[in-house]
């Protein structure tokens, strides 16, 4: 493409100041590729394998790199390779966030199903615990991503109950996550807990107040009979609701 054909290109597609702008390409042989509208021009990025296309050392990413190094001598993840990981990370996280602007929920699944087993990998094997800390706070982000791509996949579908089990897994993932970072205190105040609340209280309505004190009347007169197995149902009722 010589410079007049990339101007005309431009010119049909003109930048939009704080509005992520972003395509699908066919081109022809291949798979197709992304493309970002920014002010100096056009980001291009694969659909398949690392985001920019390189090949570190031949393999596909930097994380295959190191996993292959990892698993011939076992030795803990060093500060640079969790570097490096870390910056791969986020070039996949800009493609899931592309794949979010196009609604292609899919491709936000696979890179942040991706993105998690390094945060994991570098949780797990990280040689300094500065390292393990940073990767799993990135964890938080990336679960809350997950659940809602999953969420959205089944309310396309029209299955709203897969979508009310996704975040509900969702809610859980990340209940267990910040146990682990000895945060499980702030999880109700976390931006990625509401998000996820938000979005399960739209897929079901609050219950009529009439009706929520019924079921706390009905817990009420089982615990005074000590039918406590019948609590315990009516207990887990109660939290379940929005």
């Amino acid at each position: 493409m010589n410079s007049d054909d990339f101007a005309d290109l431009l010119k049909q597609w003109p930048y939009e100041p704080g509005t992520l702008l972003a395509r699908r390409i066919d081109c022809g042989e291949g798979p197709p590729r992304l493309q970002v509208r920014v002010e100096m021009g056009l980001i291009q990025l694969e659909t398949v394998g690392r985001p920019d296309g390189l090949r570190p050392d031949g393999f596909e990413s930097v994380f295959d790199v190191v996993r292959h190094r990892f698993d011939a001598d076992n030795a803990p993840i060093e500060p640079g390779e969790c570097d490096a990981l870390q910056k791969e990370a986020a070039l996949y996280s800009y493609r899931s966030l592309i794949y979010s602007t196009l609604e292609d929920y899919a491709g936000v699944l696979r890179d942040t199903n991706r993105n998690i087993q390094v945060m994991e990998f570098i949780g797990a094997h990280a040689q300094q615990e500065h390292d393990q800390i940073v990767a799993r706070e990135g964890t938080l982000q990336l679960l809350m991503m997950r659940a809602r791509a999953r969420a959205t996949i089944a309310v396309r579908d029209g299955d709203h109950s897969v979508a009310r089990s996704a975040l509900d897994s969702g809610i859980e993932e990340l209940r267990i996550a910040m146990h682990v970072l000895g945060r499980e205190a702030d999880l109700e105040s976390s931006s990625e807990y509401r998000l996820l609340r938000g979005m399960r209280d739209m897929l079901m309505p609050q219950l009529p107040a009439s009706q929520r004190q019924e079921i706390r009347e009905r817990l009420e007169q089982a615990i005074a009979h000590e039918n406590y197995e019948l609590a315990a149902i009516l207990t887990a009722e109660l939290r379940q609701l929005p």
